[in-house]
């Protein structure tokens, strides 16, 4: 009796372990805490880590971008999606190869856009077995036997279901339309966002979000993200502006309250990204989060944090639920943030700002029928994690004497940037945005910790000139945008912008450090708990924490204390104290990691720690 009542209770806890030990999503959790309950590494033991085994995403002979993939991990089995539409399911102890799968590439040229971010998992129902379902830059969306790796026959086509459908591609079926990121599973739907070209002016598809039957790849409901004549936020586009535009398009990470049935859609900017002549108005639901009805797509609330937006500071930093405790009351809350780096604390459930928000007047430009938004909104708390501002001569950095010459000699070229403060608008004449297009923070967002109520997320400090200027004046300016044309400098004095902008000498910024930071903010106060320079910057002399840029890769927390980040451009995977930000172990990989870290546990007992860096994917374990 004993014995049947205690195989009875394993049984019960098997399925809860198993959970415990898997990584089922991008973030693990339908919230996008990006955390493991996971402790046998810890910060006594962490140093200790050894490579474990790897695996390598690039195939011979054929084409490869360098892989931002973020993978899962269920049921004894990793997957793994890296470019050009491929997947590969994997042992996860041995990376031994189970099966892969490669989907097939209708346009070698949309596919050179593709990221391949992650995959989702669906658990299947009694006529379908679970599933793998990704997205491809061609606008494909697949249905893969998790088991087999083959194609679901009863999904859309054989397992594909073509997303560049007439309503979405607006009459122009050639232009680029996919999906760079994974698709989001909740019950039976998957929620597809897209990716589409910046600056194509009137010819591009509609960023509508689209949820989608996983019995059968019908489409179930549809969110217009430009709203149509009688749907909310349509009076923010003024004339018939909103028949013509293109963007507000979820990129990224979309996140679920599974409680109670709420999908939150981060929307980026629409086109063009620097300038709205032809696009007067607020421009809902451009730059906000929106919530829906996950079963219907029904308008539950929105906000937006970025008012007719001329800098393409897009949302693409995923949504993360948590609680906020107040005043003594447990408030369900959601974290977001543009690429200016405003972390906005709302009330998951009615959208209304825990920590209160402002509108501050922002500086308007002077580019010829431009409508400017008087105001922007800013979190009372926290402050911006990055650097909004500039001031000539002030802020030039002082790193070393050499370098402080040199940035005096390229801004006085400049106008010292003409920088007046957050929102500074491009001109004719040119203005330093700050932070770059890229962000301040980007797609990989951020990872929670609920045992210390901190939000953990790396930025970086950018900034670059930006001009506008009449089409007919800019040689490079595509043939389908509008009469004006911004975008930021390009030959000249500048260097990449993945090194800190174009106002740097020798890869160094002009503005003084931190360059890049890592930091957790205490969801219960609002308040900064620890901020770090993150990353290295080379050349700097010996003793200086410059920190440095990071623009893709993001960090994971685990139940061990710990923040693992690869993402920085040195190189270096490195694991923090979620604590303290006290750096505890780093270890250089072979190329440097544009992805999210994972951890689970093998069944041979041992907590895995997995990360995809450049074209490979490798793993540590303790000895």
């Amino acid at each position: 009796m004993r014995t049947s009542l205690l195989l009875s209770v394993v049984s019960l806890m098997l399925p809860a372990l198993y959970a415990q030990n898997d990584w089922p999503s991008y973030a693990r959790d339908p919230g996008g805490q990006r955390y493991s309950p996971l402790k046998q590494i810890n910060a006594t033991n962490v140093s200790k880590l050894v490579p474990a085994w790897s695996y390598q995403m690039k195939k011979e002979g054929q084409p490869f971008r360098l892989s931002q993939s973020i993978p899962i991990m269920v049921s004894g089995v990793l997957y793994v999606g890296y470019p050009l539409n491929r997947v590969a399911a994997l042992e996860p102890e041995t990376g031994k190869v189970l099966w892969e799968f490669a989907g097939k590439i209708i346009d070698q040229n949309r596919v050179a856009e593709g990221a391949m971010r992650g995959l989702a998992y669906w658990t299947g129902d009694k006529q379908t077995p679970p599933q793998i379902v990704f997205g491809t830059p061609d606008g494909e969306l697949y249905s893969i036997n998790a088991k087999t790796g083959k194609p679901n026959p009863g999904f859309g086509n054989e397992g594909v279901v073509n997303l560049r459908t007439p309503e979405i591609m607006n009459g122009f079926p050639n232009i680029h339309y996919g999906l760079n990121s994974a698709p989001f599973v909740y019950k039976n739907l998957v929620f597809t966002g897209s990716h589409n070209v910046d600056n194509t002016g009137t010819k591009a598809p509609a960023g509508d979000v689209r949820a989608w039957d996983l019995r059968t790849g019908k489409l179930v409901w549809t969110f217009h993200t430009v709203p149509r004549p009688g749907e909310m936020g349509h009076e923010t586009w003024l004339g018939d502006s909103w028949k013509r535009m293109s963007g507000a398009n979820v990129w990224t990470f979309f996140s679920v309250d599974a409680e109670r049935g709420i999908l939150y859609m981060p929307l980026g900017s629409v086109n063009n990204d620097f300038y709205g002549t032809d696009r007067p108005g607020a421009n809902l639901f451009s730059d906000s989060i929106v919530a829906v009805d996950a079963e219907t797509g029904k308008l539950k609330w929105y906000f937006q944090a970025t008012h007719h937006d001329l800098w393409d500071y897009d949302m693409p930093i995923p949504p993360m639920l948590f609680d906020v405790v107040k005043d003594g009351k447990k408030i369900p809350a959601v974290g977001a943030m543009n690429k200016a780096s405003l972390l906005f604390i709302l009330d998951r459930v009615t959208g209304e700002p825990i920590y209160g928000v402002e509108e501050r007047p922002v500086p308007k430009g002077d580019v010829p029928g431009e409508w400017y938004s008087p105001t922007q909104p800013f979190p009372v708390k926290p402050p911006p994690l990055v650097r909004m501002s500039f001031k000539y001569p002030d802020d030039i950095a002082k790193v070393t004497p050499e370098h402080e010459a040199a940035c005096r000699e390229l801004l006085e070229k400049v106008g010292g940037g003409r920088n007046r403060g957050p929102y500074t608008p491009y001109s004719a004449e040119g203005a330093l945005g700050l932070p770059y297009i890229l962000g301040g923070a980007t797609w990989s967002g951020g990872a929670f910790d609920p045992t210390l109520g901190y939000y953990i997320i790396n930025t970086t400090d950018s900034g670059d000139m930006g001009y506008i200027a009449p089409q007919s004046d800019d040689p490079g300016a595509p043939s389908e945008s509008p009469r004006l044309f911004g975008r930021i400098r390009s030959g000249g004095p500048t260097v990449s912008a993945r090194l800190g902008g174009s106002l740097s000498v020798k890869g160094w910024p002009c503005w003084q450090p931190p360059w890049g930071r890592l930091t957790a903010i205490n969801v219960n106060t609002g308040d900064i708990a620890w901020q770090i320079p993150f990353g290295t910057m080379e050349g700097v002399p010996a003793g200086i924490k410059t920190g440095a840029s990071s623009l893709g890769g993001g960090p994971m927390t685990t139940a061990g204390g710990l923040t693992f980040i690869g993402a920085a451009l040195d190189g270096m995977f490195r694991a923090f104290d979620s604590k303290t930000g006290q750096e505890v172990w780093s270890v250089k990989t072979p190329e440097v990691s544009h992805a999210n870290p994972i951890s689970y546990m093998g069944k041979d007992g041992k907590q895995y720690i997995a990360i995809a860096a450049g074209s490979t994917f490798v793993t540590y374990k303790l000895p």
